[in-house]
């Protein structure tokens, strides 16, 4: 049985739709990374807290700000405040 013309015209319609959905995922993947920073919270964009990019003057910043916390001595627990012991002034 050879190949009519609908058949050529469905499957060149097809293989189109094909290259077409192949193409789109490629741009996407791209774009992404620049988009995503523009998208609001709540439409399920980067909340507001989150760090910045790697490779950008703000992420250089972030990193030092950090690490000059990270290396700070931590507060000791009794600083700033009246402890007592659990079983001080309580009535059961």
């Amino acid at each position: 049985m050879p190949p009519t013309p609908l058949h050529l015209a469905l499957l060149s319609a097809f293989a189109l739709f094909a290259l077409s959905l192949s193409a789109c995922g490629t741009i996407n993947e791209k774009l992404a990374d620049g988009i995503g920073d523009y998208v609001p919270q709540w439409a399920g964009g980067l909340p507001a807290d989150a760090p910045p990019r790697p490779g950008t003057a703000k992420y250089d910043e972030f990193m030092r700000e950090r690490e000059r916390k990270r290396l700070e001595p931590a507060a000791s627990k009794h600083e700033g405040g009246d402890v007592r012991s659990p079983s001080a002034g309580a009535l059961y």
